[in-house]
């Protein structure tokens, strides 16, 4: 799959946009994401918003990623 990250993830990410990762679902992918790029750990724990194909996903731990799937990640974003 591809995996597109939003700037506030790409910063900590070593500035880069998007990559390939192989992962059943989001909770595989973001533990690949935390040990390839541990400054990324943090703000995945604190949350992120998953899309997958263009679908966003409020709890998406175990959602399945197909193959070859484009997955954009972003913080998420708290109302008041």
């Amino acid at each position: 799959m591809d995996v597109q990250l939003g700037a506030t993830l790409r910063a900590k990410a070593g500035g880069r946009a998007s990559f390939p990762v192989e992962a059943a679902n989001a909770k595989q992918l973001l533990e690949r994401l935390a040990e390839a790029y541990p400054e990324l750990a943090p703000v995945l724990e604190r949350g992120v918003a998953v899309a997958i194909n263009g679908q966003l996903y409020q709890k998406a731990w175990l959602q399945p990623i197909p193959e070859g799937a484009e997955v954009y990640l972003m913080p998420r974003v708290a109302g008041g």
